[in-house]
């Protein structure tokens, strides 16, 4: 229950909330934070604020503070690799990456929290790359003073899997690049897909353990995927050999090295010919030629979820269709653009 008090007669009045300037360009944060003590000085300030009356609390053993429904909330949503802390701000709470990985949303179970009067989370895209201690979410009860079953409730569907949002470390991949094409091999043109890929790896933290130029031959491409496995590949990059021409046989090499999981075709642009297959447990990826012409493509959007341990099948690249419509702008922003943002 809210009880108001006339902002003359509340000298000695502690806060109930926190109360917020905002001053356009410049400043938007607390003026005051909950619990001050409100003394002659501030009356002339909280009045410039446009507070003419400042409010009690009493609560009903029914009823929940701001503050203390957004640390349960807080709570329900916070999955492994996020951390909090319970001070909140103007009644929000920030969520922040424990650690350097992929930022995963359970986007069905954000829905129906988000769909509970009263309360809010948003969030950073799903597998957006994060940095330790970056927010990746925020919530907040959204009236100063609610009814504490909704915000039980929220909390309910929060926790159903452990937590909406989550950071997932990336692993350290041993990784073998099988660069294929006649052209390539008889040093007809010389090779720029191995500095590229090389480079992806690289800037994500793992290692290229192997190089290997092999001919449009399935055979000798078989054999070097197994060699690259046998000497303890634990990621494996193929290029060309992607598209549909017959003479690109990479797909056959890789299916006769025993995959026993192949997926060709992403609904992503640049990248549709891209291709992810498994040979016991080790994620093999195709990348086509557009890999060449464009600085970002599908392959970006992968290699991270890849290295967070996530296994790629049929739906996940068949989800990536939504936001995976590269628009080639002549300045490449990726990733602070549209690219990949609806997964």
């Amino acid at each position: 229950m809210l009880k108001t008090v006339k902002i003359a007669d509340a000298i000695g009045t502690e806060l109930a909330h926190d109360i917020t300037e905002i001053r356009p360009g410049e400043f938007k944060g607390p003026a005051f934070r909950k619990g001050h003590t409100v003394c002659n000085e501030d009356l002339c300030r909280l009045q410039k604020l446009g507070k003419n009356h400042l409010y009690l609390i009493d609560l009903e053993k029914d009823e929940i503070h701001e503050n203390e429904a957004a640390a349960m909330l807080a709570e329900g949503l916070a999955g492994e690799g996020i951390v909090w802390k319970n001070d909140p701000k103007e009644g929000k709470i920030g969520l922040h990456a424990a650690m350097d990985g992929v930022f995963v949303v359970d986007t069905a179970s954000l829905a129906a929290f988000n769909m509970v009067d009263e309360v809010m989370c948003a969030t950073l895209h799903n597998h957006t790359l994060v940095k330790k201690n970056q927010l990746v979410a925020a919530t907040r009860a959204i009236p100063l003073v609610m009814k504490r079953a909704p915000v039980e409730r929220a909390v309910s569907i929060a926790s159903v899997n452990e937590g909406v949002v989550f950071v997932k470390p990336l692993r350290t991949a041993k990784a073998g690049l099988i660069i294929t094409g006649n052209e390539v091999y008889h040093g007809l043109i010389q090779d720029k897909f191995a500095p590229v890929l090389s480079a992806k790896i690289t800037d994500l933290g793992s290692e290229v353990s192997g190089v290997d130029f092999v001919p449009d031959d399935a055979k000798r491409i078989r054999a070097a995927i197994l060699n690259h496995i046998e000497n303890g590949c634990n990621l494996l990059l193929l290029s060309g050999g992607m598209s549909v021409d017959p003479d690109d046989v990479t797909r056959k090499g890789i299916r006769i090295a025993g995959a026993t999981e192949v997926h060709y075709g992403a609904s992503a642009l640049p990248g549709a010919m891209f291709l992810v297959a498994y040979i016991d447990g080790v994620p093999l990826l195709g990348v086509p030629a557009c890999g060449l012409h464009h600085r970002v493509t599908v392959l970006d959007l992968v290699l991270p979820r890849i290295l967070s341990g996530e296994h790629i099948g049929k739906a996940e690249l068949a989800f990536i269709g939504h936001g995976g419509l590269c628009q080639d702008c002549p300045e490449c922003s990726y990733p602070h653009c549209p690219f990949g943002k609806g997964m």
